[in-house]
């Protein structure tokens, strides 16, 4: 028998071993939790034992599950440390996701890039964190970008990171919007329309609990979960299609029969932070670091409006950070 040891299904028996709940373990992996079901299912069958103990009000570990978490802990602390020492030197390419070709990640690629033509840089594209960090946490991607505060604590505690940027949000209007006209948009003006921010799709949710909290505060429903759109184009075709009210960053993508404004009174403003493998060297890691500090001093990523608005686990990861007030 095939015993698998796969790190992303020994996370998954991990997370759920440790919550003794699957919702509570697929909101912590930032997954469905049909997928996560699917995973312990995959794990148990490749093991030929039953790791869980399910009844409709609990999860158990089995003797067989109680013997397998501290041995399935050491393998993932030891695919985190060999993933580190592969990338010691630099001797291979570092795969740096950026989200999307307008966004900060990719500024601070295009700098490095200039900064240090003889080190490959690989970009990805994925859209968001959450999907992202996975794929760092296994050693598939080596940096990203994006909001810290909307990962899991336990995902947060296996990576480094550091405040780049704060980001100005603004609205996706229809051209024939009623607010369309306004050259900035107040947050109370938006009050009783339905926003789309991603919902549904498990990559960005980091994205969508942000707009959540957002939104609640000024009275804005969220867009239903909606199937993960995949490309520019798709996209664009997508929003136009549904009509939707679109909350996004200052660098998105231009849309046709669509336009973007500002939003003010507050400016909600989201944090971009680097985000790599803890233990993770690498000459390139050095240049991205460098290439977004002097970008931040050369355009001012670090200022935050008086009137600002952040969510509140944000003020609180960057206090417990020490970074209060602006970025490295």
């Amino acid at each position: 028998m095939t015993r698998d040891t796969d790190p992303r299904l020994l996370r998954s028996f991990v997370a759920v071993a440790e919550e003794l709940h699957f919702t509570r373990a697929a909101a912590r992996l930032f997954v469905a939790q049909q997928a996560l079901s699917r995973d312990i299912a995959r794990l148990e069958r490749g093991w030929g034992t039953t790791l869980f103990v399910r009844s409709t009000r609990r999860v158990a570990l089995t003797p067989a599950g109680v013997r397998l978490l501290p041995l399935a802990r050491e393998v993932l602390a030891a695919h985190t440390r060999l993933a580190a020492e592969v990338g010691r030197g630099g001797s291979r390419p570092l795969v740096v996701d950026v989200g999307a070709p307008a966004a900060t990640g990719h500024r601070v690629l295009d700098a490095a890039r200039e900064a240090a033509p003889e080190v490959e840089l690989v970009a990805r594209f994925r859209s968001g964190l959450a999907g992202a960090a996975l794929e760092v946490l296994d050693g598939r991607l080596d940096v990203s970008f994006g909001r810290v505060a909307g990962l899991a604590p336990a995902s947060r505690a296996e990576l480094a990171h550091r405040l780049v940027r704060y980001e100005r949000l603004a609205v996706l209007l229809p051209d024939g919007h009623r607010l369309a006209a306004l050259p900035r948009v107040p947050m109370a003006a938006l009050a009783g329309e339905t926003i789309y921010a991603a919902a549904g799709n498990e990559d960005t949710t980091e994205w969508t609990d942000y707009a959540r909290a957002l939104f609640a505060a000024w009275d804005i429903g969220l867009v239903p979960p909606f199937p993960k759109i995949e490309g520019d184009a798709e996209f664009s075709r997508t929003v136009r299609r549904q009509g939707w009210t679109v909350l996004i960053n200052d660098a998105f993508m231009e849309i046709p029969g669509t336009v973007a404004r500002a939003l003010v009174d507050p400016v909600p403003i989201s944090p971009v932070s680097m985000v790599w493998r803890r233990g993770l060297r690498h000459p390139g890691l050095d240049v991205l670091l460098e290439q977004a500090r002097r970008l931040g001093v050369a355009e001012g990523w670090a200022h935050r409006p008086s009137d600002h608005w952040l969510p509140e686990a944000d003020r609180a990861l960057l206090s417990e950070a020490g970074q209060p007030d602006r970025p490295d």
